[in-house]
């Protein structure tokens, strides 16, 4: 009895060539609707689905493998008597090899012009039953769901004449990874539909972009991972130019770069550092951008990343390659700017559209031992209006600097300070277990910029001594959540030395 190879494939690419192979080492071929008639065309005669079902396809195709005779043939064990005896006694004939793929549903849930049936029409079930019914069986039956494998494949037939257990159990692992995230995808755009924002079970589903030299260490491995559907804007979209690849580090303190950006509508340039801000800046070019983001912190930037929302001009990458930088991404370069960074072998460079894109209906996660934590993304800023809690109002120039430095400190590692001025950084105080130290290491790294400039606090103050401290550093206006009960003691405090303080009414830790 010849082997038999039932062939059913939405991508078309390579199935004539792979199949032509099979019929020249004396495979039987049976197929269905569109790829049957390719493979007819191309001069390959083939069997019908419905010849082996001796029943015909209906509902619009919707109906046309789910049928004994063809279940049969994948689920049966050869080495089972009283299978093989089952399978005489109901005329079913082994299938040795499947090779299937799926409906789009992915891309047509990523085409915006796709209607809620589009959708609904590309959720394949026949094929998904019928490669879960192969891989189950993968001792004795091969199923291919990659055109990538098609030469694989080939070429252990022609040298073994025969597909080794080893093969097989990949071949099937591939399977049952891709259905998993075919239905993941469903039960995510279901999820949407139905409005469910947290249900009782989540899967998540994401592509592996690359293997990584290590993780964050050199004795963690690694691999980097993207989404399959929100992409657009954020590093999994982007394009590089120049230099090696990517580090765990360095996709991780661009991410970081890319969200602080996307804070500000200004020009701005983001310099990062172990995934905080070392230095932000805003401004009527990229260049005076950088200039200001750079002055925030000259020694803390080397190394780091550099984010800009604008085109990277010649005078900009000039002052880029005066230090050592990691990455650089930004929406564009000019041929002059992209010249003069290559000069520099290792630097990476990015290029991002729509990098200014600012929502995204994914949520925040942290992997902890055992479980996940889900959240919603943190995209709002303010709770409502600002709120002068002082005798003194701040100025138009520190409102201005207030807000800046209110974005700034929102994704500054908790407890989080930031100190700013003219748009800028001064000095950012990151991830100190106690609110007055973040604040004294900014006041330390700041010198004798303080003078004059505001001050950001992710969270509210639980004592006077943080105003305090700024009084004597010569800040003149504070920006924080409050909701502290003693909330007083710091307004009193600020009162007495002339600051103005606004309360947001939100609290922006980040852990």
């Amino acid at each position: 009895m010849k082997r038999r190879a039932l062939v059913s494939v939405y991508d078309k690419t390579g199935i004539v060539e792979f199949v032509k192979e099979l019929v020249a080492m004396d495979w039987e071929i049976v197929s269905t609707g569109g790829t049957a008639k390719k493979l007819k065309e191309a001069g390959i005669e083939t069997i019908d689905v419905s010849d082996i079902t001796e029943f015909p396809e209906c509902f619009d195709g919707r109906v046309k493998t789910l049928h004994p005779r063809i279940h049969g043939g994948l689920l049966a064990l050869r080495d089972n008597s009283e299978h093989m005896d089952t399978m005489g006694d109901l005329n079913i004939q082994p299938i040795d090899m499947v090779i299937n793929n799926l409906y789009p549903f992915k891309e047509t849930l990523l085409n915006e012009n796709s209607k809620h049936m589009d959708i609904i029409e590309n959720i394949d079930i026949g094929g998904p039953s019928m490669l879960r019914a192969a891989a189950k069986n993968y001792k004795f039956v091969t199923v291919v769901i990659d055109p990538k494998d098609y030469n694989t494949v080939i070429e252990k037939l022609k040298a073994d004449g025969d597909i080794d257990e080893k093969t097989k159990t990949y071949l099937a692992a591939k399977v049952f990874q891709h259905t998993s995230t075919y239905d993941t995808l469903i039960s995510s755009y279901f999820n949407d539909i139905a409005g469910i924002e947290f249900p009782d079970f989540i899967s998540l589903t994401y592509e592996k972009r690359q293997d990584l030299r290590y993780g964050e260490n050199p004795h963690q491995k690694a691999a980097f991972y993207e989404d399959m559907i929100e992409v657009h804007g954020t590093l999994s979209d982007a394009v590089q130019f120049h230099g090696k690849e990517l580090s765990f580090n360095n996709i991780n303190d661009t991410n970081g770069a890319l969200e602080i950006l996307k804070e500000y509508d200004d020009i701005t340039v983001v310099a990062v550092k172990h995934a905080n801000p070392c230095g932000i800046g805003s401004g009527n070019s990229v260049k005076e951008a950088f200039k200001k983001a750079y002055e925030g912190d000259k020694i803390s930037i080397f190394g780091g990343i550099v984010a800009s929302n604008e085109e990277i001009d010649k005078e900009t990458a000039k002052m880029i390659n005066k230090i050592f930088i990691e990455v650089v991404i930004a929406p564009s370069y000019t041929d002059e700017a992209l010249d003069i960074l290559k000069g520099k072998k290792n630097i990476r460079i990015l290029k991002l559209d729509n990098i200014k894109r600012k929502k995204y209906v994914t949520r925040d996660m942290k992997k902890v031992l055992g479980g996940i934590l889900v959240q919603d993304r943190n995209e709002e800023l303010l709770k409502g209006d600002l709120k002068v809690v002082t005798d003194r109002k701040p100025s138009d120039k520190e409102l201005e600097d207030l807000l800046f430095g209110w974005k700034a400190v929102k994704n500054t590692k908790s407890n989080g300070i930031v100190l700013a001025k003219d748009k800028g950084t001064v000095a950012v105080g990151p991830g100190q277990v106690s609110r007055i130290w973040a604040l004294e290491n900014a006041i330390k790294q700041a010198g004798q910029n303080t003078k004059g400039a505001v001050m950001a606090s992710d969270a509210f103050f639980p004592f006077p001594d943080c105003v305090e401290a700024a009084f004597k550093a010569g800040i003149t206006a504070i920006i924080q959540p409050g909701g502290s009960i003693r909330d007083q003691e710091s307004i009193d405090a600020a009162n007495k030395y002339g600051i103005a303080m606004v309360f947001t009414g939100m609290r922006h830790f980040k852990h």
